[in-house]
């Protein structure tokens, strides 16, 4: 041990600089790294084993001084993360902070239409998945993750920032930010080419299986004019549309397209070979952006401008720079350049940062769809409701668990309370360790750790007291007690890691939380009871403070014959499934929620209290939404004290479109008193023109807003300046001419400025929210047009509520999210029976479990159909029944029965293994003597698993009262199934007709019989 702590200090200083940071939160650079480190190493491990040593000296019992030293280690480490940050050092996730889940589509199919062929997709995502997370979090700071999910999609989870705040970060997700490098077609060296492109209509020129030319448009200014002129003998010619009509801006000016000649896809400069994008100035005092190629880019640009240096009379071809696919700049090619260039194409102030950030992001070599397939978000407020009911059940779920074992196995309670609590603190330091997030289901998971952690101490007692009533001294009662315990706690415990590993394989943010939290929790209580639990026993037992060990006994000794009545369990679960089943299937897709289904669940608040069947009825009366909606009522902890009514109500609709929600759910309260929460704009104007304004005014905005208009804006509440140009430029983007789009770039048209509101006190957020802009117009948008989406602005915000909760699902995504359900179904009970099979020798364990998994999951889905159906009767609302609906959590859930159902039915086997022995017959008696010996430890593991689960669905929260239900069902349907369907599958499939079991089994029943006569 003194040696692997050498070890550990070693490891410890190699890295000292990043370990410091990483525990304390500080860069490097700000602190002492070596005599922090050192401090650290004394901390966490000299001081812990130091200790342990003196306790075991001052015990005399210096045997044990590495087994105190490791305890005490362990809770360090647990306990340093909250020493070092308090409770901060709790990072919790979208539901208990507020935030955003997005899933992107990435179009690998739109990257051939540009051009590319993507031949190696993994690495295509790897580099769009870094490029987001460098453009979102440039500064690693934020907590943003990034990952990809399946083959072709990018989830992007921002904690802690409300829905508002989310939209300054979702425009710089999609954007491609694409760089590329061509030569423009001339006359004189391309006049083949170019009489082929024009004789076609496609965008293409191919010769072979190569593509040689392709049109791309011209890029427009801020003033909707062509960024190039003067192309010289360049192929120029009109742009279209793919019905053929021509392709014009707002302003009906025709929008032009180049003639580019494609490079091999080996030989083409590209973004991906930039180190660095900066500002600079063109020969004329111009905004530009300089770049600087890495060694192979600039291998590859030295290439591309030596083929196309001047020619002998002077005369220089021109270099092509396109940004997502459009020319901005065609700058001569008058040397031969390799690492450095520049681009130049009067770009204004904004748009050099903006290309800036993007190029030094990383461009992105495919497009991503603008909509989220899938988007979850969360309110602060809501979020912190429901952290407070999480915790609170945690406690209450806590404090009977630790009073009833105090109660029932008295001192050896005070172990088991002591275990719990260790339990806890290493639970919660590992998760932040980690720096996994608690989730709504993480602190579910955390109650059910509680409970089942129980089991292995329950375990140990049991034994214990078996021991003591055959006569075993303390100390052998003690050592055989957790000896013959360890094979069954183990056992039990590694097929619930196997679930939770499975969970975590499958699961979105929210049921990995819970997943890790499960996975931690069985861990750290193997731990606790088996080897801190032991030392503790192992203390008193040596220094004699305890004599005996008693404990209460409710169930007592029993001898009941399980297996006779298993013809009546067999009908009574056939009657139960069946029945289920056909409500169930009665009510087809209103079984699943919008995760497996698609479609949205949105969160919306009212300005005062509202019954929840008014508004049921009146959302029920919007036929946007659809049939089969549901509402629930979301109650906050003073509203439920007090006994208001809610003002929160839950929707979820399998209405695709989110734009058709909202104004359904508008359209439905318009009534004083039954008006819901919006942020309006409440006035605008006048529109004064800044060519009339004094010259210190004219002076403060950029010079090409200077002759345009300006307008004041104020709005009901602070806002996002994100959130306010999203509205205006949907606006912008309606006004037509000619059926076609205005303004073809309503971004570059106007700047905001706030002049009121929560933004203006420097360092309270990252994102700056306003209740006061000023809004600053080109000249390129016409004062009349700039009113019109002012009215329309105003009018569409009176009409949009707020909603603190969005959960979106395209029915491409509910349909895999199914069939992961499945697989991971299927997955993890094939997992376990071949962990049974390989433990028990014999695959007749493992089918017998798989056979009761199977009855558990389907009796706890027809329960959970049931219980729907009576929802709304008054034993459904005395019972807290709702219109459940299977998501992503309740798979949780039942994945958790399926852990929870074979942990129990284990322990039955581990003993009918002990009874059994050698002998080569397995008989009814020996299953019924197995099940008898395990009674009290079955229905005591039970009994304070249920009362968990049962405070979790009573008090933990709407948004976990499902998976709460389903866990109650499946705790009382395991512990049934392990008694009732796996032990007599067992004892069928042993003594299969034929079989050597059946054989011994027969001849052991004739000999009982004959020494019974």
């Amino acid at each position: 041990m003194i040696e692997a702590c050498r070890n550990t200090l070693t490891l410890f200083a190699a890295d000292a600089g990043d370990a410091a940071a990483k525990i304390t939160g500080q860069p490097p650079e700000d602190q002492t790294s070596g005599w922090l480190t050192f401090l650290l190493i004394v901390g966490l491990v000299v001081v812990p084993f130091a200790l342990g040593s003196l306790i075991a000296r001052a015990l005399r019992m210096k045997d044990s001084a590495t087994r105190f030293g490791v305890v005490l280690f362990v809770a360090t480490v647990g306990l340093t993360p909250f020493a070092l940050k308090g409770w901060g050092a709790i990072r919790y996730g979208i539901d208990l902070a507020g935030g955003t889940n997005l899933v992107y589509q990435v179009m690998f199919d739109e990257a051939k239409k540009l051009g590319k062929e993507i031949e190696d997709r993994g690495r295509a995502m790897e580099q769009m998945v870094g490029a987001v997370k460098r453009r979102l979090d440039p500064a690693n700071t934020e907590e943003i993750t990034v990952r990809q999910v399946g083959a072709d999609r990018i989830e992007v989870i921002i904690p802690g920032a409300d829905p508002e705040t989310v939209a300054a970060k979702k425009a710089k997700i999609w954007r491609l930010g694409s760089l590329e490098f061509g030569i423009l077609a001339n006359e004189t060296d391309h006049a083949n080419v170019i009489r082929q492109a024009e004789a076609s209509d496609s965008k293409e020129v191919p010769s072979g299986d190569l593509v040689v030319a392709r049109w791309a448009e011209i890029a427009l200014d801020d003033k909707g004019r062509p960024k190039l002129e003067g192309l010289g003998d360049a192929a120029v010619r009109p742009a279209k549309n793919r019905d053929g009509t021509p392709n014009v801006t707002k302003d009906g000016v025709q929008i032009q397209e180049v003639l580019v000649m494609q490079d091999p896809p080996d030989e083409r400069v590209t973004g991906q070979y930039l180190t660095r994008a900066s500002r600079s100035f063109d020969e004329s005092g111009g905004n530009a952006v300089s770049f600087t190629f890495n060694e192979l880019g600039g291998t590859k640009f030295q290439i591309l401008t030596s083929k196309n240096r001047p020619r002998e009379d002077g005369t220089t071809r021109q270099l092509a720079i396109l940004l997502d696919g459009k020319v901005h700049s065609a700058p001569s090619l008058r040397a031969v350049i390799r690492e450095q260039g520049q681009i130049t194409g009067r770009f204004t102030n904004e748009e050099v940062e903006e290309l800036i950030n993007v190029l030094n992001a990383g461009a992105l070599e495919v497009p991503i769809n603008r909509t989220p397939i899938l988007e979850f978000t969360v309110g602060p407020t809501l979020a912190h409701d429901v952290q407070e009911k999480g915790v609170l059940a945690i406690a209450i779920a806590g404090a009977v668990v630790f009073v009833f074992m105090l109660a029932y196995y008295l001192f050896a309670g005070v172990v088991a309370d002591l275990c719990l609590l260790l339990n806890l603190v290493l639970v919660m330091g590992v998760m932040s360790l980690i720096d996994a997030a608690f989730t709504l289901p993480g602190l579910a998971g955390i109650v059910l750790t509680i409970g089942m952690a129980v089991d292995a101490n329950v375990l140990i007692f049991e034994r214990i007291r078996e021991e003591t009533a055959r006569g075993s001294s303390l100390r052998m009662a003690i050592h055989n007690g957790f000896g013959r315990a360890f094979s069954a706690i183990i056992d039990g415990n590694v097929t619930t890691l196997i679930t939770a590993v499975v969970l975590y394989l499958i699961g979105t943010d929210q049921v990995r939380g819970f997943a890790v939290t499960l996975f931690i929790g069985i861990v750290t209580s193997m731990f606790t009871a088996l080897y801190f639990g032991r030392l503790v026993f192992d203390v008193v037992e040596r220094k004699r403070w305890l004599k005996s060990i008693k404990m209460l006994s409710v169930v007592g000794r029993t001898s009941w014959d399980f297996l006779g009545k298993r013809r009546i369990a067999f009908a009574a679960s056939g009657v139960l499934i069946a029945g289920g089943l056909v409500a169930f299937a009665s009510r087809g897709s209103d079984n699943f929620d919008v995760d497996f289904n698609g479609g949205n669940m949105v969160t919306l608040q009212f300005d005062q209290p509202q019954e929840l069947e008014y508004v049921r009825d009146e959302l029920r009366g919007q036929e946007k939404l659809g049939t089969g909606i549901t509402v629930e009522a979301l109650r906050t902890l003073e509203e439920e004290e007090q006994g208001m009514k809610p003002s929160r109500f839950r929707l979820r609709t399998m209405q695709a479109k989110i734009d058709e929600v909202r104004q359904a759910v508008n359209d439905a309260f318009q009534e004083p008193g039954h008006l819901l929460r919006k942020v309006t704009l409440d006035a605008y104007g006048p529109v004064v023109a800044l060519s009339s304004a004094p010259d210190e005014t004219r002076a403060a905005v950029p010079p090409e807003y200077r002759d345009g208009h300006r307008v004041p804006l104020a709005f009901s509440a602070d806002l996002p300046l994100a959130t306010m140009q999203a509205q205006f430029e949907e606006q912008l983007e309606k006004i037509q001419v000619n059926g076609q789009p205005k303004y073809a770039d309503p971004q570059s048209l106007y700047m905001l400025r706030g002049t009121a509101g929560e933004g203006l006190r420097a360092g309270e957020s990252q994102v700056q929210r306003f209740k006061g802009v000023e809004l600053i117009a080109a000249p390129g948008l016409a004062a009349a047009d700039l009113e019109q989406a002012l009215a329309a602005m105003q009018a569409t915000m009176a009409a949009s509520p707020i909603f603190e909760e969005v959960n979106t699902f395209e029915s491409a995504v509910a349909s895999e999210m199914k069939q992961s359900a499945v697989f991971a179904m299927l997955a993890s009970i094939a997992a376990i029976v071949a962990y049974l099979w390989l433990r028990f020798n014999r695959i007749s364990f493992g089918l017998a479990a798989a056979v009761a998994l199977v009855h558990d999951v389907l009796a706890t889905l027809g329960v959970l159909a049931l219980a729907s159906l009576v929802s709304d009767t008054a034993i459904g609302r005395a019972l807290l029944l709702e219109d459940f609906r299977i998501n992503l959590p309740m798979i949780a859930a039942f994945l958790t029965i399926v852990g929870y159902s074979l942990n129990d039915t284990i322990v039955v086997f581990d003993r009918v293994r002990e009874v059994r022995g050698k002998n080569p017959a397995l008989t009814p008696e020996m299953i019924n003597t197995s099940m008898n010996q395990t009674l009290a430890r079955t229905l005591l593991t039970s009994f304070t698993t249920w009362i968990v689960v049962a405070i979790l669905y009573a008090v933990g929260g709407e948004g976990i009262h499902g998976f709460a239900f389903c866990l109650v069902v499946g705790v009382i349907v395991g512990t049934y199934s392990t008694i009732y369907i796996a032990s007599p599958v067992l004892l069928w499939l042993m003594n299969r007709p034929g079989s050597g079991i059946a054989k011994a089994t027969a001849a052991e029943r004739r000999r009982v019989a004959a020494a019974r006569s």
